[in-house]
């Protein structure tokens, strides 16, 4: 019975044309006896330039630096399927790295990975930080505001950057919001002979340079005048610029609920206005993905700000009237219908369009609108619900309610 265990894993190894070997700044000191085996035998070793001279002593077959711009799809690697190619990545290949992309295309039971620790489990270890407890997010190549969401005091944050610049833009960009007392540590070179700590302030932080290398580490303190993004759906207005068309707070919380997002779940905001529904949708996950469409070029250019700001800089904007500026958009998981939903063909899209099993909330505040809710819930099934929000406002001298139109919402899933 060994003895078939044994040739059923040799058999397996044997089919493994590709081997992803995670290197780090220690070069082949760091790699064990199997991930300097596979690189030595192997007939081209892809990798970055940095990766590739970390490997040289062992590399026995080509090298081949990777194109630029990278070919996300990989062409070149997979070409030579069935052939011994080892790909060469920094640290763990799996966490933002290029094992993930590989994995879309090469089957696992092809493909042998041997990781390196990651930048984040070493950037924890110098720290001494317990990596469950800590909030982690790449801002390799992408907005620094996605970082707005995880600024809450207290909280621990280790965030990849991009280059030597990264630290010092990330570090303004803090100080710009409030937070600038929070306290940075920029990880530099980690795991390397040039490996380094610097330890400061984010107002303190001016344009210095750093080693292209880093990994940013936050300890998240705010100024006591900032305004925070609350973990809660229901976001203040003032937090989004708009030009009085934005669903309210109270409305928007309910909305959110109605729509029962789930993780990596695709929302459509029809009629967007300020963004607000499906920027609150992107919020509660970094899964989370929506496209907002909107008609007013205006509006349109104040929601990509208003994504930006809110730490949702992947919210895709489409300018355009529905529903002809639906056709061809991918089929959403949810839908909101809030402005224009009365519009001749815009909810039978919106119900075509949507996914089995999806959610659709529409939320009506004229007659018209509520008249054809009414009737698509008689003729579809659903539920009717009727928001009615006051808030305390001045009365003379004295403090009255002043109540803010109804809402009559339709929440429907689709059989």
């Amino acid at each position: 019975m060994r003895w078939v265990m044994m040739a059923a894993k040799q058999t397996m190894a044997a089919g493994r044309w590709l081997s992803v070997i995670g290197i780090g700044e220690d070069g082949l000191d760091g790699l064990g006896a199997e991930a300097r085996r596979r690189i030595s035998e192997a007939e081209i070793v892809f990798g970055g330039k940095r990766h590739l001279a970390l490997a040289a002593a062992e590399i026995k077959g080509e090298s081949k630096i990777w194109p630029s711009p990278f070919d996300s799809q990989l062409r070149e690697v997979l070409a030579l399927r069935g052939r011994k190619i080892c790909v060469l990545a920094s640290g763990d290949p799996f966490l933002h790295g290029v094992g993930a992309t590989l994995a879309n295309y090469v089957p696992t039971s092809e493909m042998q990975t041997i990781p390196a620790p990651s930048a984040f489990s070493l950037a924890a270890s110098r720290l001494g930080w317990a990596l469950p407890d800590v909030e982690t997010v790449s801002l390799h190549g992408k907005a620094i505001s996605l970082i707005r969401p995880l600024l809450h005091p207290g909280t621990r944050i280790l965030a990849l950057t991009s280059d030597s610049n990264a630290p010092g833009k990330i570090a303004n960009y803090l100080t710009e919001l409030g937070f600038g007392p929070s306290l940075l540590t920029v990880l530099e070179a980690l795991g390397g002979p040039d490996e380094q700590l610097q330890t400061m302030r984010a107002h303190a932080v001016k344009s210095e340079k750093f080693n292209p290398l880093n990994v940013l580490a936050v300890e998240v303190a705010s100024e006591a005048a900032n305004e925070l993004t609350p973990l809660s759906p229901g976001l203040a207005e003032s937090l989004f610029e708009h030009d009085g068309q934005i669903t309210k707070r109270e409305i928007r919380a309910v909305t959110i609920s109605s729509l029962a997002p789930l993780r990596g779940e695709l929302l459509w905001d029809i009629g967007a206005g300020s963004g607000s529904i499906a920027i609150e949708w992107m919020l509660r996950h970094p899964s989370m993905r929506a496209i907002a469409i909107e008609a007013a070029e205006e509006r349109a250019d104040r929601i990509r700000l208003n994504a930006d700001t809110l730490g949702v800089p992947g919210l895709v904007v489409v300018k355009g009237t529905a529903p002809e500026a639906l056709a061809g958009l991918q089929p959403p998981d949810a839908i909101f219908v809030g402005g224009g939903g009365s519009e001749t063909g815009v909810m039978d899209a919106a119900l075509d369009a949507l996914k089995p099993g999806g959610r659709l909330v529409a939320n009506a505040v004229t007659l018209e609108m509520e008249a054809m809710l009414i009737a698509k819930q008689a003729t579809l099934g659903g539920e009717l619900i009727r928001i009615a929000v006051s808030r305390s406002a001045p009365v003379g001298t004295m403090t009255g309610w002043r109540p803010a139109m109804p809402v009559t919402q339709w929440i429907w899933r689709k059989p």
